[in-house]
């Protein structure tokens, strides 16, 4: 916690005698949110203070903490850390359930895991319907590669589109997903439209 502190993630303890600090639930949930955004979710010190900050500013629009931390997800990542397998049993399950083909060390697996697990640190344990509509966007996504890789002709343009698409696709999916937050987020909480 003392780590935490002088990076200024987490506020100070109550000090209950010289060499003693008391560390409220919300020091516990704290911490728990800031193993998620850095461990599970990769982010660097500086992103997760933005975040933290973001989310201390308890004056500030809902919509405008949502856009601090889409900013902070497109920061560099740190070293990515093993997934619990019971999330990496939850996602192998609904890819089951869906019929897909995969291979067991399918880095999205992990991938999908590991998110699963940073939302279980900050006590949201993902309903099955919220792993569906996920699946079911990430099909939809992959139709559409498939349907861009059957318009092209020759081996090496099909080739190159499936490289280079599978690492600009991820972006391309959560760029769009963020405009989607926003355009959400503004609607629910009834924000002013952006400028």
């Amino acid at each position: 916690m003392k780590y935490y502190q002088r990076e200024g993630l987490l506020p100070a303890g109550e000090r209950t005698a010289p060499n003693q600090v008391a560390y409220s639930g919300e020091h516990v949930q704290r911490v728990r949110l800031i193993r998620a955004l850095l461990e599970t979710g990769g982010l660097s010190i500086a992103a997760a203070k933005d975040v933290i900050s973001a989310l201390d500013a308890s004056d500030a629009p809902l919509s405008e903490t949502f856009e601090v931390a889409q900013h902070a997800m497109s920061t560099p990542r740190t070293k990515e850390s093993e997934p619990s397998e019971s999330a990496r049993a939850r996602v192998a399950a609904i890819v089951v359930s869906r019929g897909w083909a995969f291979s067991a060390d399918n880095p999205g697996i992990d991938a999908a895991a590991r998110a699963l697990d940073g939302l279980s640190a900050i006590g949201f344990d993902a309903p099955d319907a919220y792993l569906e509509a996920y699946a079911s966007a990430a099909a939809s996504a992959a139709a559409a590669d498939l349907r861009a890789l059957s318009e092209r002709t020759s081996r090496d343009a099909i080739a190159e589109l499936m490289v280079v698409g599978t690492v600009l696709g991820d972006p391309l999916f959560a760029g769009l997903r963020r405009v989607a937050h926003e355009d959400a987020t503004h609607e629910m909480f009834a924000t002013q439209s952006p400028k």
